[in-house]
């Protein structure tokens, strides 16, 4: 797998693939998807082009033969943090390992450019399955939760008022 840095150019290919992991039919091909628990979109063009924009920010992408096909965003959280985040794998070559190699780059990254001994994650409180795929990768809960943005359109629209978040680390 290639990995690269975005750049503003990805915009439009990254944000379909983000979109096709995360919500709709398309989504519910992978096993990691968001489709029952929030409709809408996962994110927006404008917070793809900040992230990109953002010196504390890497959006890292997974160029396949045929064009991009997973990314992870990894960002400075502080002095010793980094954050973990928008991990996206197409969902026609989801359960191949990409994810892991996605995760194993972020940490990279999170150590080589941001100097963090410690990386962390939110993850929706109802995905069990996701919170013990991380925890296999490694990742712990901390017992820290946060609160799910329900009336921000920009993170989707729930469709219960029941979502959370629980937030998982792990040392570098």
């Amino acid at each position: 797998m290639d990995t690269r840095p975005a750049t503003l150019a990805d915009i439009p290919a990254l944000h379909r693939l983000v979109e096709r992991a995360y919500r709709g039919d398309t989504a519910r091909k992978g096993w990691t998807h968001e489709a029952d628990l929030l409709g809408g979109q996962r994110t927006d063009v404008e917070a793809l082009s900040d992230m990109i924009a953002d010196p504390m920010q890497r959006i890292l992408l997974a160029i396949g033969a045929d064009g991009l096909v997973g990314c992870v965003q990894v960002s400075q959280k502080n002095a010793d943090t980094a954050y973990l985040g928008l991990l996206s794998v197409d969902p026609d070559v989801q359960a191949g390992g990409l994810g892991k190699a996605l995760i194993d780059a972020a940490e990279r990254t999170a150590q080589a450019e941001f100097s963090a001994s410690t990386i962390e994650m939110t993850v929706i409180t109802q995905r069990s399955e996701l919170i013990a795929y991380y925890e296999r990768r490694g990742y712990a809960l901390t017992g820290e939760t946060r609160p799910f943005p329900h009336d921000d359109e920009r993170f989707g629209l729930p469709v219960t008022r029941d979502l959370s978040f629980v937030v998982l680390a792990k040392a570098l």
